[in-house]
């Protein structure tokens, strides 16, 4: 059996909440930025379950995502940015690009982020890591909040990783605990 290199980035967490994530396997998706890339969710233990929402579900402000702050990935710049200004309800999905933030690091590596909204920064920004740079939505390709997040240098994919000391420090910082039996 051949042994492929994965290469990995690690980055700042994505949310100053606990957040569960799904993994895209490579091949899954046609994009770059898809390959080895994430779907990011906050969840909440409500009556004794984990849960990504309140309620039935059927709004977007039922999910613990919406409008959440969106904290940049590592100190670098903002590369691009694209505005998709249609929001989905959660279960709909409204065809086309999401809206994302593209961001570079000096040696290359590339992340992105889609379905944001509200985005607080702009093209050629400087950017440090854990800097709110918008607000989690829901459009695009998107059945209901989250955060995608891909990584790549030059056109391989980045397995990614999320910094887990820095997670910890800011979960402290909010009293923030999760216990998982």
């Amino acid at each position: 059996m051949k042994s492929l290199n994965i290469f990995e980035v690690t980055i700042h967490p994505i949310f100053h909440h606990i957040f569960l994530t799904i993994e895209h396997p490579e091949g899954q998706y046609q994009y770059i930025g898809d390959a080895l890339g994430r779907d990011c969710m906050i969840a909440r233990f409500t009556y004794g379950w984990m849960r990504m929402y309140d309620g039935d579900g059927t709004k977007n402000a039922d999910w613990y995502t919406w409008e959440a702050e969106v904290l940049a990935p590592f100190d670098g710049m903002v590369k691009s940015i694209f505005i998709n200004p249609i929001t989905n309800k959660p279960g709909e999905i409204t065809p086309g690009r999401a809206s994302s933030i593209e961001f570079a690091r000096e040696e290359g590596v590339i992340v992105t982020y889609a379905h944001v909204m509200e985005i607080c920064v702009e093209e050629g920004d400087i950017i440090t890591a854990g800097q709110e740079v918008a607000k989690a939505g829901n459009n695009g390709y998107s059945r209901h909040p989250h955060i995608h997040v891909g990584a790549w240098i030059n056109d391989s994919p980045l397995q990614i990783r999320f910094d887990l000391q820095a997670m910890g420090t800011q979960l402290n910082k909010l009293g923030e605990r999760i216990y998982l039996c």
